[in-house]
């Protein structure tokens, strides 16, 4: 009987308070089931051997670890409350006679029935949506899923391990708990309140001037690479700031509507504005982590989506033409030609579209108006990577030709055309060389995806003729030696034809080149590139993010319910002593209800709006970020970003009426 009697209260435990425990046990299935998917979309062999699916199981295994911490802090959470309401209740077994020990068994008990059912529902509902999940994936590569269902080794061991460590940690946490607790402590923990903070505002204000400084700095970058670094210092700054305002702002503003008579005085607001201030050091903390995880799912799913529908758009930007081949200027340019007009001619093709260009690609630091090309050796680990900058030299003739221009250029005179930075200086100076004068800046005039790839600025510069050109070819030469840039004759143009036949015209120049190499024709440092065979990386790129975004929103979404659903609980369970008293010195039902309304509707539209004042603000970068992905379509972000809110929005409005229900139920 004895041994018997531990599982039994641990089962009767969770039964009583199946209100609470229901949502922890479905919010940790689904938690559990999340991982499993992503897990197996990583490990699967059939995603592997998609075209792009490489890219996406990358991708993909970056979706493990943020959902491994976020279960680790949201089962945490859940358990803290979990464990404060069930204090009377252990409390009472320790008075009847219970030892630490044998509520410490009750409660082993209890982690492992939570454990095996959180880990066969989760692992069950997990296995069985795997195929869907991996049908999903197949249909954002464009590509086909094997018959057949599998269950992946790995995904399930990562899953039981996961859920082992989650739940082992928590009965640790609970039993210490229990460990440092007193009998009476214990018994009254349901009913310990939280005494009234004060208003801390110099916390209030630091909040504030952390929150202007994270906007600030979204708002006014510029570069995109200095956005990429910006981006996690003003993510930190928001989260921070974000906290201090809910829990030290909040109080502060309370303290403020109280001292307004004409307001508080009001039988509706009273009584709200006193229950705030009273706990708002415990709500603080829950709005903030309702609002900051709003703020990601709306940023995630509008950032994602963006890419995804964005993606044509993004791969033509960086590959503008179907097929595009380099080779050294040097190399026999004639010979080269012939190949590629043999092998469209065997196809029963023709080159449109055609674009050539003779181009010599420098890197330095932009310093001012001086490009420096030689460091110490130890300044290389002090470089300002905002200030790299990529340079395309043309001369002349090759611009007049690009451009269908008629410029011309006095000795120590050029062209620049600056792509994704300005350049406000009347000179430059490359290295040691003398300054040249810029005669003007000129539109752009040719089609290059590799300065759309490239995180950096990059500078074009028409110089006069071949002699300025040979000048800085020897400078950029004898500063970097063997890692020095050769003069590059580029060669690309668009074919009608469908994504094989292109493939398979680029993979034939490719084999005619290498022929030709070992017959001895001199076609040095080639390569060949095709639209069509780069496509499935790039839709396994945004397709892995979009795939990602949506499985992490939903899993920000449990915790964003979950966090709602236990602090109307937890209030209910609060409120429901001081409405009764309320009633029965004179308060009726219906005042009850208004107040109870201006409360939760002043207490979550609060997380709401600011998650909406935060996307707003990182819309600039965002925006700067998508264009390290090649994607400059502006309004396609507003309009998803826009409609992104608007349907989380009304989800919002929905989880905040069916949570507040359970509060209703509990004061009525």
């Amino acid at each position: 009987m004895k041994r018997n009697l531990y599982p039994k209260l641990a089962w009767h435990g969770i039964l009583k308070n199946q209100k609470t425990y229901l949502p922890f046990l479905l919010t940790s299935i689904g938690i559990t089931m999340m991982y499993y998917i992503i897990a197996y979309l990583t490990y699967s062999k059939s995603v592997y051997e998609m075209r792009g699916g490489r890219e996406m199981q990358m991708i993909l295994s970056w979706g493990t670890a943020v959902i491994a911490i976020f279960a680790a802090i949201f089962l945490f959470y859940m358990n803290s409350f979990l464990m404060r309401r069930r204090k009377t209740e252990f409390g009472l077994y320790n008075i009847l006679g219970m030892g630490k020990w044998n509520i410490a068994r009750i409660l082993l008990w209890q982690n492992i029935m939570l454990f095996m059912a959180s880990l066969i529902g989760g692992l069950g509902l997990g296995v069985v949506l795997s195929k869907f999940s991996e049908l999903c994936a197949a249909k954002m590569l464009g590509a086909n899923s094997p018959l057949g269902f599998t269950i992946e080794p790995n995904a399930v061991r990562n899953t039981v391990l996961l859920t082992a460590v989650s739940y082992g940690l928590i009965l640790l946490y609970s039993l210490g708990q229990i460990h440092v607790s007193k009998p009476i402590a214990l018994l009254r923990g349901e009913k310990t309140g939280e005494k009234p903070p004060k208003a801390r505002w110099l916390l209030a204000l630091i909040g504030m001037v952390m929150l202007g400084v994270a906007y600030y700095l979204s708002i006014t970058i510029e570069e995109p690479i200095a956005a990429l670094s910006t981006f996690f210092v003003a993510v930190l700054l928001v989260i921070l700031a974000t906290y201090l305002l809910f829990i030290c702002g909040s109080v502060a503003l309370c303290k403020i509507l109280q001292k307004n008579k004409h307001y508080y005085y009001q039988l509706r607001h009273f009584v709200s504005v006193s229950s705030m201030s009273y706990r708002m050091k415990r709500n603080g903390a829950s709005l903030a982590s309702i609002c900051i995880l709003s703020t990601m799912v709306l940023v995630m799913i509008s950032s994602s989506l963006c890419l995804y529908v964005g993606s044509e758009e993004s791969l033509r930007t960086r590959y503008p033409r179907d097929i595009e081949i380099t080779v050294e200027a040097s190399s026999d340019i004639p010979a080269m030609q012939q190949i590629i007009s043999d092998v469209l001619q065997e196809k029963q093709l023709t080159a449109e579209k055609e674009q050539q260009c003779t181009m010599l690609s420098v890197s330095g630091l932009l310093d001012g108006d001086h490009v420096l090309m030689k460091l110490e050796d130890n300044d290389s680990a002090y470089i300002d990577y905002d200030k790299v900058l990529m340079m395309g030299i043309f001369t002349l003739d090759e611009y007049n030709r690009l451009a269908g221009a008629s410029e011309t250029l006095a000795d120590g005179e050029i062209l620049i055309h600056m792509f994704r930075k300005p350049y406000d200086y009347d000179t430059i100076q490359l290295g040691e060389m003398t300054p040249l004068r810029i005669k003007k800046q000129v539109g752009n005039f040719m089609e290059d995806g590799n300065a759309v790839a490239s995180v950096s600025a990059t500078m074009y510069l028409v110089v006069r003729d071949d002699a300025v050109l040979q000048e800085i070819y020897n400078m950029q030469k004898e500063t970097y030696g063997t890692a020095a840039s050769v003069l590059q004759y580029q060669y690309s143009f668009n074919i009608e034809a469908d994504a094989d036949t292109e493939i398979a015209v680029k993979k034939e120049i490719e084999n005619r080149f290498s022929t030709a190499v070992d017959n001895g024709v001199y076609l040095h440092g080639y390569s060949c590139r095709s639209l069509e065979e780069q496509r499935s990386s790039f839709y396994a790129l945004y397709g892995g993010l979009l795939f990602l975004g949506i499985l992490l929103s939903i899993v920000f979404l449990f915790g964003t319910v979950l966090i709602m659903y236990y602090k109307q609980i937890s209030e209910g369970y609060e409120d429901a002593g001081r409405f009764e008293i309320m009633q029965k010195v004179g308060m009726t039902k219906q005042e009850i209800k208004k107040s109870i309304n201006s409360q939760i509707l002043t207490v979550f539209a609060a997380p709401l709006l600011a998650a909406g004042v935060h996307t707003a603000f990182a819309f600039p970068l965002v925006r700067r970020l998508l264009i390290l992905f090649g994607l400059t379509n502006t309004p396609l972000l507003i309009g998803l970003t826009i409609v992104s809110f608007l349907i989380f929005a009304v989800l919002y409005a929905l989880m905040y009426k069916l949570t507040s229900h359970s509060y209703y139920q509990l004061v009525k």
